[in-house]
């Protein structure tokens, strides 16, 4: 039985996790580390914040003088430590992020006061605790503030700088064999015949892979007969993942499942009931898994997202692979033939809300999935959608 989407993508997520070689780790400066899957857990070296921090501007004081007016005996500013405690009736001009005072328990907001010289007056009641944050809020001392599995980010990183990370553990990236296939391919640099054309969907893959946190390596054009593919193919096997275009479907000179099948692979799908991608094949060969993707664009950029890129991030190290589907209301109605998920080239508002249908020709038609911003993901037992209609969206 021809699988659905969400059951394929589910077969790939199993498989990965069951029999996926765990990745080898590497030590590299942290500074280096985007994009990256951490391999250890990053513990904080002190208590954060490492001192009671006030979170305004304005006044250490003690809650229970408050209301009333206080003697201001001194300032504070961030990156200095008050000198003494603040006893009953009095109160420390203080600025955000400095040290609370000792003897201290609140912070007055500064808009909530009247100065005069050195004595400050409010209205306003506080309860100890109100506008500063204690010590060890954030993390305490020797407890997990990452956790391995995690891809770093530009926050990540700036929290191994704060507890004093320069080098961190990591997972080495995955090596991706891309292999396009088909006579009527040439590179991108060459000047096609009227029959031809340049050879985008390795390029798209290799984008795809890299954002997905795996090392792309393209491999030659596999052309149309059993030698060329079978070589390449026993090529890419070598790699921790392959990644075929083209091939797949079911003409004369489709022959990628044939070699595969002579290479010992076995095959989980070698349909999906989508459009575009139905003829989507996943399996493992020699220890390597491998997918075989459509050979339209629209096609292959399709199913690597939904299916590929999960295994490149899983490949990683990455502890999970979720695929990012967001909900829209439709600008415009539009209606389909029942029976698949179809991903249709679309363009999302700036704010997210909305989602237009574009206008393309079919799943080689590169300009419009270029000026996509996202695709939008259709049910598969549904008919038609009218303006104002929630639908699943895919973003680029």
């Amino acid at each position: 039985m021809i699988p659905s989407f969400e059951e394929a993508r589910a077969t790939v997520l199993q498989q990965l996790r069951a029999r996926a070689k765990p990745p080898t780790t590497e030590i590299i400066p942290a500074l280096e580390s985007a994009g990256r899957v951490l391999a250890e857990n990053i513990t904080a070296d002190r208590d954060y914040p490492p001192f009671a921090r006030s979170a305004r501007d304005g006044y250490a004081v003690r809650a229970a003088d408050l209301p009333g007016e206080l003697h201001v005996i001194g300032e504070v500013r961030a990156g200095q430590v008050f000198d003494r405690p603040v006893a009953h009736g009095e109160a420390v001009e203080i600025m955000t992020g400095a040290p609370l005072p000792e003897g201290a328990d609140a912070v007055l907001m500064i808009e909530h006061t009247e100065r005069t010289a050195d004595r400050v007056r409010t209205d306003r009641t506080h309860q100890p605790g109100d506008n500063f944050n204690p010590r060890g809020l954030e993390a305490v001392a020797g407890s997990d503030v990452l956790t391995a599995g995690r891809r770093l980010g530009f926050a990540e990183i700036a929290l191994l700088a704060t507890v004093g990370r320069t080098s961190v553990k990591v997972y080495r990236r995955p090596r991706v064999a891309v292999l396009p296939t088909g006579d009527e391919i040439v590179e991108a640099g060459q000047t096609p015949e009227p029959f031809q054309i340049r050879n985008s969907n390795a390029w798209s893959m290799a984008v795809q892979v890299a954002r997905a946190g795996g090392d792309p390596h393209i491999l030659p054009i596999a052309r149309d007969n059993y030698e060329s593919t079978r070589a390449l193919v026993e090529e890419g096997l070598t790699h921790d993942l392959l990644l075929l275009s083209g091939g797949v479907s079911a003409g004369k000179y489709d022959i990628v499942e044939r070699v595969l099948a002579d290479c010992g692979a076995e095959f989980f799908f070698t349909r999906v009931l989508i459009q575009p991608g139905q003829p989507a094949v996943f399996g493992i060969a020699r220890g390597t898994f491998f997918f075989g993707l459509p050979g339209n664009p629209a096609s292959t950029m399709v199913t690597f997202e939904i299916f590929a890129r999960a295994a490149v991030e899983l490949l990683s190290g990455a502890s999970d692979a979720p695929l990012p589907l967001l909900h829209a209301k439709m600008w415009k109605g539009f209606r389909q033939k029942p029976g698949l998920t179809r991903f249709l080239p679309a363009h999302v508002s700036e704010d997210g809300a909305t989602v237009e249908p574009l206008s393309w020709h079919g799943s080689g038609d590169v300009a419009s999935l270029a000026r996509a911003n996202a695709f939008m993901v259709t049910d598969p037992d549904r008919e038609t959608w009218s303006t104002g209609d929630w639908i699943r969206v895919l973003l680029k």
